[in-house]
């Protein structure tokens, strides 16, 4: 596990160094040093976060899940509030105290991931049932994920029940038990979506006919997708992209990457697609060979959170998917964002920690689990 989790914490230190670098280039045009001198920051503390965390037993997490969820939730419903949720883009989701801004739903990502794992481990044996095992667990989930979607955040209410689902079927959830209420919360979640006008606009007007819409609605994908082609094979070299001189919006966040590839090419491109395969491969080894069940779930919970969302965020600026608005973890700029996926890290290396000093009691994936002593 020492090398996994070495690996894993190169891996991020890359990805880390390139997001400065990137953000430093993007300050010759727009902020100057302020994005770069920000996120310095926040790297800071989020190092000092993931560290701390790494040094500590994750079992501990156990004592505390529920007021973590309790925390989590009180924090999203302050967002909802008027005057106190700070409204950005037509939507709130941010808290403010100074020139500090912090973003609930970053935490109850987090948040909801341990509290599965925890009700995972202590529900093994129920988790077969669906009033006894999956019932309790959708009222936990949809309970948060409702908040989240009522900020409106659509992207981070579909990813995180997408992993929420994992995590479940990781638990020992059958997938007999669990087909008909994901099935009539997905149902639910794409009626609602197919009302908003602004995800059909982005859906079929900014992913579908991007050609004919470039100017409009497919306008920042457009200039994504230009980006991409100016840099070619090697790029147009750091400093010297032209598409960050206005034409993408929000390229320091969501549309980071399109500048990675003018800047620097198709060979830093892929390094980053690469950088991520191979994180997620650490942390799937991490939690295979986690000392207990809430090790397993919450390493596997938090790896798919990570990977998941440099996997959708890599297939929108490249035009895969439609638009969702998450952000490329360790390199977008952000400290809300970027703290907690540290944080995470901290905790995969715990995880990994703990597993080199105990034996393993997970034999597998999926149904696997339920035989695991409780």
């Amino acid at each position: 596990m020492k090398l996994s989790a070495t690996v894993m914490f190169l891996c991020v230190c890359g990805l880390l160094a390139l997001g400065l670098v990137i953000l430093y280039s993007l300050g010759m045009a727009k902020e100057g040093a302020s994005y770069l001198a920000r996120q310095t920051l926040w790297c800071g503390v989020g190092m000092v976060v993931c560290l701390g965390v790494s040094a500590i037993d994750y079992r501990h997490l156990k004592k505390v899940s529920m007021l973590m969820y309790v925390a989590a939730l009180v924090l999203l419903a302050m967002v909802l509030v008027w005057g106190v949720g700070l409204t950005s883009n037509g939507a709130r989701r941010w808290l403010r105290y100074g020139s500090v801004g912090f973003q609930p739903s970053e935490f109850a990502k987090i948040t909801l991931i341990i509290v599965l794992a925890h009700y995972g481990e202590h529900f093994q044996r129920q988790m077969g049932s669906f009033r006894r095992g999956v019932l309790p667990a959708s009222a936990v989930i949809g309970s948060m994920l409702a908040l989240i979607f009522l900020e409106p955040d659509r992207g981070t209410t579909v990813f995180l029940g997408g992993i929420s689902l994992i995590m479940l079927v990781l638990a020992g959830v059958r997938w007999l038990v669990i087909i008909l209420p994901a099935s009539l919360g997905a149902a639910g979640l794409g009626f609602l979506l197919w009302r908003d006008p602004l995800i059909i606009s982005r859906v079929t007007k900014g992913w579908w006919n991007m050609e004919l819409h470039k100017t409009g609605p497919a306008y920042q994908s457009w200039q994504g997708l230009i980006a991409f082609g100016a840099g070619g094979p090697t790029g147009l070299g750091l400093g010297d992209g032209r598409q960050k001189m206005g034409f993408i919006p929000e390229l320091q966040t969501d549309f980071i990457l399109p500048v990675v590839g003018e800047e620097l090419g198709l060979v830093a491109t892929a390094a980053v697609v690469i950088t991520f395969l191979v994180f997620v491969i650490c942390g799937f080894r991490i939690a295979r060979h986690a000392p207990d069940l809430f090790g397993f779930l919450l390493a596997s919970g938090l790896t798919c959170l990570i990977g998941m969302q440099a996997w959708i965020n890599i297939a929108v600026v490249t035009s895969i998917l439609p638009n969702k608005g998450l952000s490329l973890p360790f390199v977008s700029y952000g400290g809300s964002n970027l703290v907690m996926m540290l944080f995470a890290v901290g905790l995969l290396l715990s995880i990994a920690r703990r597993s080199a000093e105990e034996p393993s009691l997970v034999t597998g994936f999926g149904d696997a689990v339920e035989e695991l002593p409780a």
